[in-house]
């Protein structure tokens, strides 16, 4: 069986925060990394979570795997769009601002 992928794209949050959380669920099982994920204090493991999800539903329909047989063999965080905005700083200049988001890709493939 191939690999099943499910890719997020342009989430609000930057890689460089997404990657802890990405290396701490590869090469887990889908079910263990899900409830791994249920107790981390960001934000952004809600939707590292949804991502996860949707890779486990893909590999589901569309290659009727059990959802238990499934593991995470990748997880990467890459650089997405920035948004560039502007703050006002003193005597009528203006200090930029860029807002990174990222595209969140899983992995998952059957258990040898």
């Amino acid at each position: 069986m191939a690999p099943i992928k499910a890719i997020a794209k342009n989430v609000s949050f930057s890689p460089k925060r997404l990657k802890p959380i990405m290396d701490s669920i590869r090469g887990m099982g889908v079910d263990e990394a899900l409830l791994s994920l249920s107790f981390f204090p960001s934000d952004a493991a809600v939707k590292v979570s949804k991502a996860v999800r949707s890779a486990a539903a893909n590999a589901e329909n569309n290659q009727n795997v059990s959802r238990q047989s499934l593991v995470i063999v990748g997880a990467n965080a890459d650089k997405g769009i920035r948004l560039k905005r502007f703050r006002a700083r003193a005597r009528g200049r203006a200090g930029p601002i860029t807002k990174q988001y990222s595209h969140i890709t899983i992995v998952v493939d059957q258990r040898s």
